[in-house]
């Protein structure tokens, strides 16, 4: 370079100064390129000895999932809580009809209502798809996220339906059986019907809970006109006014995002929610001392239910005052022990119950003594520690003092004569 003239020496010095860097990079890119490459291919190698074996893992997580999903999907369809506080209702008022049980009659009569139950969940489900994909609390049932197809799920209303049906049919009565069948055609027909058309839908409602546990007492050898069943059905029938306002309240939004008429719903202050609440807390407090002036319970569940009902009109009092969440909350929960225990109490305090050790039949088997057993040991014990029965229903000469009871005993002890007189009466005319 140094025998080049000077022109020629400082272009070509200006050449490499440009040429070398673009080289470099080249190369460098070209390595990195290289090793990228393999890399690549000695983790394909390495990975290629596991791939098998976490392809059959997922395999079998999925598997595990679909069976999983299956169950929680038929879960949901059926409303399974819901269906077993029905099979509890029903039970009850087989119970309360008293002895001697039929356990055949009982196991078909639980498993037809909780069949029935079923189908109705999932008939209204079935209609209310778009409804339950814009509520946040239904969004995730399994028609709105698609795990089921609405087809599949019509089959599976008219399995559980037809099921239902047939064990009513063959294993209790015609009365029973068409209640059972005519609850479906309410709950999925009229009640679904009416939810986001008019603020009706949850007296509708009311209705179908009201019957499980009239089926129950029918089922037992009753009838739908007894004042029992009257009694049964109208617990229930008072109770879901409280309960559903509650809830509803606590979700007035996303029932209104739902497009359902609830009363929550359209009313901003709150002023009939909380009237509603408290009206029907106070009807169902006179429960216990009806069924005890009628004479289908004895005066003990007057004054125990009168108890319950106390804090029952407590929370509905709290509602009132300040519509919160927080007590509609507290107003809900109250409603969850509240029916189990008025219910217990109702057939531990009824007449049915109320038979003497001599009175059992050889027939009725060891279980039903069994029963009446325990339920008569569970009175006396109360007896002994209730002040009521201890101070209060007892005068100085052991006389019962009761106002409940003697006024039972008083209309009791009158209708006799009552009826001789007007037998007199019309011998003469």
């Amino acid at each position: 370079m140094a025998s080049l003239p000077c022109m020629y020496r400082h272009r070509l010095i200006v050449r490499n100064k440009c040429v070398l860097p673009s080289l470099q990079k080249y190369v460098a890119s070209s390595i990195e390129e290289r090793s990228i490459a393999l890399l690549a291919v000695r983790y394909q190698g390495s990975s290629a000895s596991t791939g098998e074996a976490d392809k059959d893992q997922d395999v079998e997580v999925k598997a595990n999932e679909s069976q999983h999903g299956v169950f929680n999907n038929f879960s949901e369809l059926s409303k399974l809580r819901l269906s077993s506080l029905v099979v509890a209702t029903t039970s009850a008022g087989f119970l309360a009809a008293g002895g001697p049980i039929s356990w055949t009659t009982l196991t078909a009569c639980s498993l037809g209502t909780a069949f029935c139950a079923s189908s109705a969940s999932t008939f209204n489900q079935v209609f209310e798809i778009e409804r339950d994909r814009a509520m946040k609390r239904t969004s995730n049932r399994p028609l709105p996220r698609n795990a089921v197809s609405k087809e599949n799920a019509i089959l599976l209303g008219l399995a559980t339906g037809g099921t239902g049906t047939a064990t009513l049919a063959l294993g209790t009565d015609a009365v029973t059986t068409a209640l059972g069948f005519g609850n479906i055609a309410l709950y999925a027909g009229l009640y679904t019907y009416l939810k986001p058309r008019s603020e009706l839908n949850t007296w509708v409602g009311a209705i179908v809970g009201a019957i499980p546990p009239v089926m129950g007492w029918t089922a037992a050898g009753g009838s739908v006109t007894d004042a029992e069943a009257l009694i049964l059905g109208g617990t229930l029938f008072l109770w879901q006014f409280p309960h559903f306002f509650a809830l509803s309240w606590m979700h007035r939004r996303d029932y209104a995002r739902g497009g359902f008429e609830m009363v929550p719903c359209n009313d901003p202050t709150g002023n009939r929610t909380a009237n509603l609440i408290n009206r029907y807390t106070w009807y169902l407090s006179t429960i216990p001392l009806v069924a005890t002036g009628l004479g289908i319970t004895n005066s003990m569940f007057a004054v125990e239910g009168l108890a319950i009902n106390a804090y029952a009109l407590y929370v509905a009092k709290k509602f009132n005052e300040e519509r919160s969440n927080g007590n509609a909350r507290k107003v809900f929960l109250t409603s969850l022990w509240y029916l189990p225990c008025l219910m217990t109490l109702f057939i531990l305090h009824s007449k049915t119950w109320r038979v003497d050790e001599e009175d059992y039949a050889i027939e009725d088997g060891p279980v039903y003594k069994y029963l009446q057993e325990t339920i008569n040991s569970v009175r006396n014990k109360g007896k002994e520690l209730c002040i009521h029965e201890a101070q209060i229903t007892k005068d100085e000469g052991g006389k019962d003092k009761c106002p409940v009871t003697l006024s039972r005993k008083v209309t009791s002890s009158a209708l006799p004569s009552l009826e001789n007189a007007t037998a007199v009466t019309m011998d003469k005319k």
